[in-house]
């Protein structure tokens, strides 16, 4: 091992028992890990923020597994790259050998071209592949590979995983052990770090190499100090993309649209993806202006399509333009409150039987069974609308959705008072 290497790099892990966090993937009994231990791997798509264990589980898994592994990034990569590595992998096939395993990182980076150039070796089995990306695979990629993929969620570490990777670098890492280190207090590393164990240790290793003192005492203000002197070192990428569109985000829903194309131009000045902020956008127009104003979710859904017919630079007017909108409109969070509440409803009450009435009934056994007797169709009354139970008899009543005090929702609210007044409390 170089010392010049890393302290990420130094206390990357090697085995899956040494692996942080990601139970639910790579715990004992995990379906993933059953897999591994069998030596039969699928071609899979590791999904999950930076810094939490994406290529050391890959890295881990062709290890175990004793595979060729090719690594390939998305930034650097194109179709000449994909075709090369392929046909490395092609030569390491003989004598039932298992196949290679070949790693894209940030996969989502990939052109429609360049993902459809793997498409042959993973149906063939040429490679199995593993994928990595911060972003959604099911927007970024293409649905013949995704389907023969298997998609794992990675979540970031929480605060025991960062504090044990902490004391086990200063335990066990070449350099961190020579020297007397202090830790009194965690909060600012913690913080700073976000759930990122790269980011965590390239903090830790600032800190310890910029004092000479013995002991080196840790604590927030001298974290805080480090920081400072050394910006550049969580400038661009990984914190600031989060934080950004935090506030982006925060901007919009508090309705301030001089913060929210501040925080836009931000984001474009620093390279950040024109569809992840229109994503954002759809998603803000639902979530928090939702029924207040149903023409955002239009607006955004057409802002979506726009940029990414357009590109830049003319597609920073078309987001400017929606982000306006949105932090201009009325706000409503209730769509967004009503499936949370009914989720939580149908979690603590389970599989709660269908009513008889509202059952399809495609057989004449299910027809004499009862299902959908008494059925009222209700375009066969006077305003489309007759009183039906639609709920399961066990949560009768129970109100879910609440319309909020808006123009748009007190016209719903006084509809569905005079619809449901003898159900629902409206």
């Amino acid at each position: 091992m170089s010392y010049n290497q890393p302290l990420a790099e130094r206390m990357r892990p090697k085995t899956i028992d040494d692996y942080a966090g990601q139970q639910h993937i790579a715990g004992k009994d995990s379906p993933l890990r059953k897999m591994i231990e069998s030596g039969n791997i699928p071609s899979m798509i590791l999904w999950g923020p930076p810094g939490v264990g994406k290529t050391t589980l890959a890295r881990i898994i062709s290890n175990t597994l004793e595979r060729p592994f090719y690594t390939l990034s998305a930034v650097h990569s194109g179709v000449k790259d994909v075709r090369e590595a392929i046909e490395k992998a092609k030569k390491q096939q003989f004598f039932n050998k298992p196949n290679a395993i070949l790693f894209i990182d940030e996969i989502h980076r990939f052109s429609k071209s360049q993902q459809d150039s793997l498409l042959g070796a993973v149906e063939q089995g040429t490679i199995t592949l593993i994928g990595a990306t911060t972003e959604n695979p099911s927007f970024e990629v293409i649905s013949p590979l995704l389907s023969r993929c298997q998609v794992y969620v990675l979540r970031p570490l929480e605060k025991d995983h960062l504090l044990r990777l902490l004391d086990r670098a200063i335990e066990q890492d070449v350099m961190l052990k020579k020297k007397n280190i202090k830790i009194y207090e965690h909060e600012a590393l913690l913080r700073y770090s976000g759930g990122d164990a790269r980011k965590l240790f390239n903090l830790l290793e600032l800190v310890v190499i910029s004092d000479d003192s013995d002991p080196v005492e840790i604590n927030n203000d001298k974290v805080l100090e480090k920081l400072q002197e050394n910006i550049a070192l969580y400038d661009k990428s990984g914190e600031q993309h989060y934080d950004i569109i935090s506030a982006f985000i925060k901007s919009v829903r508090g309705s301030d649209p001089n913060a929210a194309v501040y925080w836009l131009a931000r984001m474009l000045s620093g390279g950040e993806d024109i569809k992840f902020i229109a994503r954002r956008l759809v998603i803000l127009a639902s979530e928090d202006i939702g029924l207040a104003n149903p023409n955002a979710l239009l607006l955004a859904t057409n802002c979506f399509q726009a940029v990414t017919m357009t590109g830049m630079p003319e597609a920073r007017i078309i987001l400017s333009q929606a982000t306006i909108y949105l932090a201009t409109s009325p706000k409503s969070n209730s769509a967004y409150m009503a499936i949370n509440e009914a989720m939580d409803l149908v979690n603590k009450t389970g599989d709660l039987p269908v009513p008889l009435n509202i059952r399809n009934a495609p057989t004449k056994l299910m027809k004499d069974l009862g299902y959908g007797k008494e059925y009222k169709y209700a375009h066969s009354y006077e305003g489309n609308f007759t009183k039906e139970e639609f709920l399961p008899h066990e949560i009768k009543g129970k109100m879910i959705y609440h319309p909020q005090d808006n123009n748009r929702e007190k016209e719903i609210s006084a509809m569905l008072k005079k619809w449901w007044k003898d159900l629902y409390n409206y």
